[in-house]
């Protein structure tokens, strides 16, 4: 570990030509040197574990219409776009207390533990038809044969959608993920805007048909959510339900991935997870600390805020970086930058969030993550990487588009 003073002030800079292959080393800069990082773009950064935990926990504001002038506000206006364009501003994660806890509270009456865990079953058996593919093909691209295909269908399963073109909703969540990305640049910002209308057209005609169309299923469940007399309106329920669709695939994805590169990359761990099936649960959380499947979160201040012996002025939007907080050695320990499956503060990382805007669909992905990831490596004791990985180009989201592997 190096504790040298850089030559030249740092910033976070992800766009150097290996900081898609590897961010890390650049997040263990930042967290060492700035960790309190006022970036010259106009948002602040934090990548230290404490500080990070606190700002998750802290009850900021997520609603972006509180950022002041600068220069995200004056890209969306260069744009010609509204500086809130994901589903009307209506889904969970976009909404600050008093309406996230309504709405929250209406999700969950349906989005619940018992349905959720009804759903091993079923997630174990799709598992187990990818892996009878994958052994006939010899291998294959992980992402297409089980990383991505496995959440898509288990969420649309759940909420009991239509047939939908699969090809044209992927590519359209795809884009309506880069709204996350700090990022100014118009033509995105114009196709995260054109993805989101095309989203909620397409969700809107979905909860529409399943009014006429009820059945046990989690959309039919949100439709009938009641609590003494509230239910979510039409937007709002379309809202929540392409944010469940979207975020219940999109981040479990990368944990899939993600966390099968990373075993393939250490093979000592490799054995010890197929030597101790026991360890499975706390593999999956060690997993989610050492690579996050969402690298960055966001708040915005609305009064000054202290943190790291700096004061954050009202309306500035603040990036906390997951990815780096969760390998803070001064948390984690000095072995902290390696993947340890028995470790056993692994629990404690912060890829879900935290504090009310804790990832809803934590247990799912956990559940897929555990399911997936353990039946991959008892299924093939000879799996390995069969070529480059190809990154998907997101910072917040980065994952793998392409992961060749052999069985």
């Amino acid at each position: 570990m190096t504790t040298e003073t850089p030559s030249e002030p740092l910033i976070f800079n992800p766009f150097t030509p290996d900081f898609m292959s590897d961010p890390y080393p650049h997040y263990a800069e930042l967290r060492r040197h700035v960790p309190v990082h006022e970036h010259p773009g106009g948002f602040w950064m934090l990548s230290r574990y404490e500080d990070v935990s606190a700002l998750m926990r802290s009850g900021l504001s997520v609603e972006q219409r509180h950022v002041a002038p600068g220069p995200f506000r004056d890209a969306y206006a260069r744009a010609g776009v509204t500086d809130e364009p994901r589903l009307k501003g209506l889904a969970l994660l976009d909404r600050d207390a008093p309406d996230h806890t309504r709405l929250r509270k209406l999700v969950t009456m349906a989005f619940t533990a018992r349905a959720v865990n009804a759903m091993e079953g079923e997630i174990r058996s799709l598992v187990d038809e990818a892996l009878d593919r994958i052994a006939a093909d010899g291998g294959g691209d992980l992402v297409e044969a089980l990383a991505f295909p496995l959440p898509f269908t288990v969420i649309s399963r759940m909420l009991g959608m239509p047939p939908t073109d699969t090809v044209r909703m992927r590519t359209l969540t795809h884009t309506l993920m880069r709204s996350v990305e700090p990022t100014t640049d118009p033509e995105v910002m114009r196709a995260v805007e054109a993805a989101d209308a095309e989203l909620f057209d397409i969700v809107g005609e979905a909860v529409d048909w399943k009014r006429q169309n009820p059945a046990d299923d989690l959309l039919t469940a949100l439709i009938t959510a009641e609590d003494h007399g509230d239910v979510l309106s039409r937007d709002e329920l379309i809202a929540q339900v392409t944010m469940l669709y979207v975020a219940g695939h999109e981040t479990t994805v990368n944990l899939i991935s993600g966390g099968t590169l990373a075993l393939l990359r250490n093979p000592g761990q490799l054995r010890l997870l197929r030597d101790k099936p026991e360890l499975e649960q706390n593999a999956i959380e060690e997993l989610l600390r050492y690579d996050a499947p969402v690298h960055n979160s966001r708040r915005i201040t609305l009064e000054p805020y202290e943190v790291g012996g700096h004061e954050i002025p009202p309306g500035s939007f603040i990036l906390a970086n997951l990815a780096g907080a969760n390998r803070d050695e001064s948390y984690f320990g000095p072995d902290a930058e390696e993947l340890r499956l028995d470790r056993e503060n692994a629990r404690r990382h912060v890829s879900f969030g935290g504090g009310m805007h804790l990832c809803l669909g934590a247990a799912l992905a956990r559940i897929e993550g555990r399911v997936a990831i353990g039946g991959l490596v008892r299924r093939f004791p000879g799996l390995e990487l069969a070529g480059e990985v190809e990154w998907n180009g997101l910072l917040s989201l980065r994952g793998a588009a392409r992961l060749p592997i052999r069985v």
